[in-house]
């Protein structure tokens, strides 16, 4: 399931533009509503393609926004934008489609149109091109005033993206549109995933004597990615030191700065040594003027605490499950996890932000408090299966396997919704094979009890669900390696041949996915 912290990909949803970032109003600036957008709910194919049919009639835009109950960023995106005053009103230029992803058909569309993580908001033109996306948690003022503008329609990013590829010109808006993109779940859409280092270090260079903001975006985009494609030489680490010591810049590159913190600091300083521990140094002071500024959410607050951990232990293990940590600052992860389990009301906000905060403690090396923080807030949870799967995540890492496996059985039994579930029983089922593979008898009922779900569900064979099935598939395989579960594997082989053989013949795409499970 996805990661516990909260996923600040992107800082908004971008469109075609006329105005600058800069000067945004503080997130508290705009109270939230009584009122609320008017999602239209759809189920498949069909209520989607009424939805453009509409948009199109009226010449609106159409927002999609792709999500699910329990995950954090979707209820983040619901405490700090969706009830937004100023967002409900602007929700009246355009059609606004809610797909929660264990609605019947959900998991379908999701393939349609390629979105895989939780949320996921795209932007659709009157005619239904995609404009642009924003996965995970959105910092709600840049969305607002950046929907603003997009309103009136712009090119499709993949427009945009084929012109600066050819040498074409491009608007100073258009080159926002390319440093606003979330890059990091483009799902292939674009370009290749191993093309993004080259690309994005291409766009951040042709970026250059245009907007600077704009280009110092891309330029930190391109240096965060994995087998980044730029050099790090002193002209960059000098740049990359001047937005942390300017606290203009670093709010307005927040999302970059906190989020990808390792990645940036790995890649301008290669070596563990004194250059890498001079630059963590420089990031201190940008990252706890960011974890103080009360312009931002809670959770960007305590995703600048995380980015100070992790530059912590930067050169420790990323397995190491008890890092040397000042213990001022490992009293700082549990001062700010246990405020945000005192202070936080709505539900919304608390399934966002104590979940991340007890992850922060488990990456401080605080085992406990974040066991203690967790089993607390599971009364208090809408979504306690999420909860339950991190203290069986919890206790996995520190070699507890009873207690993991009860926590992961419990997470699953108390799951809700048909994606969720096939989602939450894979990993079960996965801590099962890896933790106990002695025990046939729960590993086969967990398995057969997958399938039979697996049955009743439309979409089981699509996007997220397929992708927990075929991970059943694999570890059953893996675990009959030696052929000696050979009479376990046949038994659920013949289980899921009846499932296949009832899938619609129309259902060709979901007949093959099917098929492929277990095959021999």
């Amino acid at each position: 399931m996805r990661h516990p912290v909260l996923s600040r990909c992107a800082a908004a949803l971008l469109v075609s533009m006329s105005l600058g970032l800069s000067g945004l109003p503080a997130q508290a600036a705009a109270p939230a509503s009584t009122a609320s957008v008017a999602w239209v709910t759809v189920t498949g194919d069909a209520d989607m393609d009424r939805q453009f049919a509409q948009a199109k009639a009226e010449k609106k835009p159409v927002l999609l926004y792709w999500g699910a109950k329990w995950c954090p960023p979707c209820n983040q995106l619901k405490a700090t934008l969706f009830n937004r005053a100023d967002f409900i009103e602007q929700s009246k230029a355009f059609v606004a489609v809610g797909l929660d992803g264990d609605a019947p058909g959900a998991q379908k569309l999701g393939e349609r149109f390629k979105v895989s993580g939780y949320p996921t908001l795209i932007l659709f033109s009157p005619a239904g091109q995609e404009i642009t996306r924003l996965p995970g948690e959105a910092d709600a003022p840049q969305v607002i005033k950046l929907l603003q503008l997009g309103l009136a329609g712009g090119r499709p990013i993949q427009a945009v993206l084929a012109d600066a590829q050819g040498g074409k010109k491009l608007t100073a808006n258009e080159w926002r549109l390319l440093a606003f993109y979330s890059w990091e779940t483009d799902h292939q859409q674009l370009i290749a995933a191993k093309d993004k280092a080259a690309v994005l270090a291409r766009l951040a260079k042709a970026a250059e004597g245009g907007d600077a903001e704009t280009a110092l975006r891309l330029t930190l985009k391109a240096l965060a990615t994995e087998g980044s494609a730029l050099k790090p030489d002193a002209a960059l680490l000098a740049r990359v030191r001047a937005v942390l010591a300017s606290p203009a810049q670093s709010h307005a590159m927040m999302d970059v700065l906190v989020n990808e913190a390792p990645d940036l600091v790995r890649n301008l300083a290669p070596e563990a040594g004194p250059a890498r521990q001079a630059l963590v140094a420089d990031f201190e002071p940008a990252l706890k003027r960011l974890e103080m500024d009360r312009s931002l959410s809670r959770a960007d607050r305590l995703g600048a605490l995380m980015a100070r951990v992790e530059l912590a232990r930067i050169d420790a293990p990323k397995t190491e499950l008890n890092p040397k940590l000042p213990a001022a600052l490992q009293q700082e992860s549990r001062d700010a996890a246990q405020r945000a389990h005192r202070e936080i009301t709505d539900g919304y906000e608390r399934q966002a932000v104590v979940t991340s905060a007890a992850y922060l403690l488990t990456r401080a090396g605080l085992w406990k408090d974040s066991d203690e923080l967790l089993k607390a807030a599971l009364a208090r949870s809408h979504s306690p299966y999420y909860l339950m799967s991190q203290l069986g995540g919890n206790a996995r890492k520190q070699g507890q396997k009873a207690e993991a496996l009860r926590w992961y059985e419990e997470a699953f039994n108390k799951s809700e919704g048909p994606a969720t579930r096939l989602q939450w029983g894979a990993g079960y089922f996965t801590a099962l094979v890896e933790l106990a593979p002695e025990d046939a008898t729960r590993i086969e009922k967990a398995a057969s009890q997958l399938f039979t779900e697996a049955a009743g569900d439309p979409s089981a064979f699509y996007e997220r669900s397929e992708r927990s099935l075929a991970r059943v598939a694999t570890q059953l395989q893996t675990w009959n390696k030696d052929g000696s579960k050979a009479a376990v594997i046949s038994r659920l082989k013949t289980q899921l041949d009846g499932v296949c053989g009832k899938l619609d013949a129309a259902e060709t795409k979901a007949r093959a996915a099917c098929g492929k499970l277990l095959k021999t």
